[in-house]
């Protein structure tokens, strides 16, 4: 998606060739006309496959998650919690991810009432890079006895073997920018024919 490379491009911050921040327009601060761009492109990505519904992680996947879910004609969306309150005292689905941008392991949990049995799920985050985080989510569907049809994600690492890792479980990845490497803490795309 060339408007998100430019963006990317204009405004991320890439820090010691290793991590990019876009805190500036989609994980802390959100632009509402790209995030409804990115969702709609998302959608029409994975247009083709039946979608019962959408999961993510908490935080920064949820804005990306309820921009594609408006664009899938209003899908329930249902985020992984990486903390624990009071107010999860339910059944829950459990699993272990590790966090490369924080450098540690989360146990994430969806409450059993949210995540049914027999469904097609769409996993939408903000990045991939090791596929640690979508594993981990993919594990969970399992578990319920519904089915990943796919990951939409907004920047891929290439470099970093997500998309192998997934693709040998035979879970579809799309993404709309897709990082070769950085480069003189500069992002360089891979540049993909149109779909």
């Amino acid at each position: 998606m060339q408007e998100l490379i430019d963006r990317i491009l204009k405004d991320g911050c890439v820090i010691d060739n290793k991590i990019l921040k876009i805190d500036n327009f989609l994980n802390q601060q959100l632009d509402i006309p790209l995030l409804n761009k990115m969702g709609q492109e998302i959608a029409y990505l994975f247009a083709q496959y039946p979608i019962d519904r959408i999961i993510t992680i908490e935080t920064s996947g949820i804005a990306v998650a309820y921009a594609t879910a408006l664009a899938l004609h209003n899908v329930p969306v249902v985020f992984a919690r990486k903390h624990t309150t009071l107010l999860t005292i339910d059944d829950q689905y459990t699993t272990s991810i590790y966090s490369y941008t924080k450098g540690k392991n989360y146990t994430v949990t969806i409450s059993k009432q949210y995540l049914p049995p027999n469904e097609n799920i769409l996993i939408v985050d903000d990045f991939l890079a090791s596929g640690a985080a979508a594993l981990g989510l993919t594990h969970l569907v399992q578990e319920a006895g519904s089915q990943v049809i796919g990951l939409g994600v907004i920047i891929e690492k290439a470099f970093q073997g997500g998309r192998v890792c997934l693709e040998k479980e035979n879970i579809c990845v799309k993404a709309l920018a897709s990082i070769q490497k950085f480069e003189n803490n500069r992002p360089i795309f891979i540049h993909f024919p149109t779909e």
